[in-house]
C-alpha cells in the first residue's frame, strides 16, 4: 500500500485554505512572524473552526501534530 506523507499544504487543505506552495508561502508571509508568547492556534489568522482543529490534532499527538509544529516553526521565522 503506499500511502503519501502529508505535508504543509495537505493541512491547509484541511483548514479550508489555500494550498498551493505560493498560497502557503503568502499565507505564512502575511501572517507571520507570529509572537513567541502565543501559541499556534491562538494566532489572530484563524477562524474558531481553524483553531480549534490545531489545538485538537497537537493536544492529541495526531498524524498531523507534526505539521502543526512544521507551520508553527515557519511562522515564527523572520522573513
Amino acid at each position: 500500500m503506499d500511502k503519501a506523507i502529508p505535508s504543509v499544504n495537505d493541512l491547509f487543505k484541511q483548514l479550508g485554505l489555500p494550498s498551493s506552495d505560493v498560497e502557503v508561502e503568502a499565507f505564512i508571509n502575511a501572517h507571520g512572524p507570529i509572537k513567541d508568547n502565543v501559541k499556534l492556534y491562538e494566532a489572530p489568522c484563524w477562524s474558531s473552526s481553524q483553531a480549534g482543529f490545531l489545538k485538537d490534532i497537537i493536544d492529541d499527538d495526531s498524524e498531523w501534530s507534526y505539521l502543526a509544529d512544521e507551520l508553527d516553526a515557519l511562522l515564527r521565522k523572520d522573513s
